[in-house]
C-alpha cells in the first residue's frame, strides 16, 4: 500500500522545498474538510510534517477524527526525508 507524504505548512513555506512526492494541504484545509483525500481509503499510512510537528500533530488528530488509521507525526521536512532514506 502507497504511503501518502502531507506537508501542512503554507503553501509559501512548501515551495521554499518539500519532501519530493509530498502534497500540501494547510490546517485550514484539513479542517475544512480535507477534501483531497476524498478518495484516500483511511487505512492509508499517511506522513505529515510541519516545521515543528505542532501543526502536523493538530492535523493528525483532525484526520484521526476524520477515520483515518495509520497516521504518523513526521515532525519536519529534515526527519521525513532520513526515514525515507533508510
Amino acid at each position: 500500500m502507497k504511503t501518502l507524504i502531507i506537508d501542512v505548512r503554507e503553501p509559501n513555506e512548501f515551495n521554499a522545498g518539500h519532501v519530493s512526492g509530498a502534497i500540501n494541504m494547510p490546517p485550514s484545509e484539513i479542517m475544512a474538510g480535507a477534501k483531497q483525500l476524498a478518495n484516500t481509503p483511511k487505512d492509508t499510512q499517511i506522513i505529515l510534517y510541519c516545521l515543528s510537528g505542532s501543526r502536523s500533530n493538530v492535523a493528525m488528530n483532525i484526520l484521526r477524527g476524520m477515520g483515518y488509521t495509520r497516521l504518523i507525526n513526521g515532525i519536519n521536512k529534515e526527519r521525513v526525508e532520513a526515514a525515507l532514506r533508510k
